[in-house]
């Protein structure tokens, strides 16, 4: 068996937009928790930093991942970042040591 992929992706909302980012990422935790590969989609806000938000992600394979960003949901979103997020979403791909 190979070795999961965690994936950490911080995404900053624009401003005014925090409340209709939040809306639109919670929406994908249900459908992605359903996508098979899925281990774990977790959605934090920061304390600290208003309009940060923060997905850890656990998949089983990178092959999961790929076909997570091509679900109708994702591909939805996706559409919607020019409205809501500042700057490039921050994607960070790890493997547990």
């Amino acid at each position: 068996m190979s070795e999961l992929l965690t994936v950490i992706a911080r995404i900053r909302a624009k401003a005014g937009q925090q409340g209709r980012l939040r809306q639109q990422l919670l929406s994908l935790v249900t459908p992605t928790r359903a996508e098979p590969g899925c281990v774990c989609y977790d959605l934090h806000e920061s304390n600290t930093e208003p309009g940060l938000f923060v997905f850890y992600e656990t998949w089983k394979t990178e092959a999961d991942l790929d076909a997570h960003f091509q679900t109708p949901h994702m591909q939805a979103f996706h559409a919607r970042i020019p409205d809501l997020v500042e700057g490039a979403i921050d994607l960070t791909k790890c493997s547990k040591i």
